[in-house]
């Protein structure tokens, strides 16, 4: 923590390490909220199967 973080350098772009792992961290948990499925949402079963009970 003491030590200056280190850098990328892609021409016009300079980001450090530490940022650029932020980054891929929000974007994986955003992608894993897109897939996830919602909880309660399960098929229903049509309850009219032509039975008199």
């Amino acid at each position: 923590m003491d030590a200056p973080a280190t850098y990328l350098n892609w021409n016009f772009i300079l980001i450090s390490i530490p940022n650029v792992l932020m980054i891929i961290g929000m974007v994986a948990v955003f992608l894993i909220a897109l897939m996830a499925p919602f909880p309660g949402h399960a098929e229903v079963v049509d309850a009219e199967d032509g039975s008199d009970a």
